[in-house]
């Protein structure tokens, strides 16, 4: 008995000091600290159907949304539609900002992989979190892997089959779901309430970290190539993604061009200019907690027909740390 309580205290002192930890744990201004993509992934785990699964999300008692895109107050109904093709789905979690407008949040991408087996992720939306943010259900299980006489342990990837939804999604009866409701048209069970502040927010929202993680692998690649042509923002969203950071939030952006020489296969050199962007964002300790930096190229060819300009652009993402 004596033992026992022993125990019991070790595992009630650990909880506490993670508790505290997580407490600790500072906002990182973006919009998508308002939303919890593992609660999304746990409210989905607890779906028997996708219709089901939007009332779970906009339930108040599930702590997974505390967003207010259009600022009128009042947290947002979230819609789900999914976007199917074969047996890849992209389950896409959408607000309505205004009559016109829609802002993904974030999309569930899952596709089957063999018989009884089903992979899936979370995405966050770039708008909202910074840079695309990846999250996937735990397995207590690792894959052990030598590499060069090191061995280092890789999480084993969890097979969803077994979830409620995920039967249902790939069940005989099962016609693809569409929202019903839209701006201004909700359900008669849903009464929207104010935001919580983000501390008391977080607080709420973490116990949904300890099943799922982030990741920076995407192994979702036919349902996220199926996903993007169906992919909605706002303009609205966008010009509030770095306004709405909290106070003593620092966001930069520095600019520098450079001229350089572009070598093509057949061994030409053009000239041409080089643009880096670099966005960083501090929060109020001074620390990074999200980068961003985009590089163009302007490449100028002279020809008999006169001058042509051609433009390659590409972009590089350092994600943001999560808590």
């Amino acid at each position: 008995m004596k033992k026992m309580s022993v125990v019991l205290f070790f595992v009630l002192l650990f909880s506490q000091m993670n508790l505290n930890a997580s407490s600790k744990v500072d906002s990182t201004g973006m919009l998508g600290d308002n939303f919890s993509l593992e609660g999304a992934l746990e409210m989905f785990k607890q779906s028997n159907t996708l219709e089901y699964f939007e009332k779970k999300i906009n339930d108040p008692n599930s702590n997974v949304s505390n967003l207010d895109l259009n600022e009128d107050g009042y947290i947002d109904y979230i819609k789900v539609n999914d976007a199917a093709e074969g047996e890849s789905h992209a389950i896409v979690l959408q607000v309505d900002i205004n009559e016109n407008e829609s802002q993904d949040i974030a999309v569930i991408e899952m596709e089957k992989t063999g018989n009884n087996k089903v992979v899936l992720q979370i995405i966050g939306d770039e708008d909202l979190y910074g840079s695309d943010i990846i999250v996937e259900p735990v397995s207590s299980v690792t894959n052990k892997v030598v590499v060069v006489h090191k061995t280092t342990y890789e999480p084993v990837v969890v097979n969803v089959w077994s979830w409620p939804a995920v039967g249902y999604i790939y069940g005989p009866r099962y016609r693809v779901w569409v929202s019903p409701w839209r701006w201004t048209l909700y359900p008669r069970y849903w009464k929207p309430w104010r935001p919580h502040p983000w501390r008391v927010f977080h607080q709420r929202r973490i116990r949904y970290n300890v099943h799922y993680r982030p990741v920076h692998t995407l192994r979702v690649h036919r349902a996220h190539a199926i996903y993007r042509p169906h992919r909605r923002t706002s303009i609205v969203v966008k010009k509030k993604s770095v306004r709405r950071n909290r106070k003593g939030t620092v966001v930069k952006t520095k600019t520098k061009t450079t001229k350089v020489g572009v070598k093509t296969k057949n061994g030409n050199v053009y000239g041409a200019k080089k643009t880096t962007k670099t966005t960083t964002v501090k929060n109020r300790n001074n620390k990074v907690v999200g980068k961003k930096k985009t590089t163009k190229t302007t490449k100028v060819k002279k020809g008999k027909k006169g001058t042509k300009v051609t433009k390659t652009k590409k972009t590089t993402i350092k994600r943001r740390k999560r808590h």
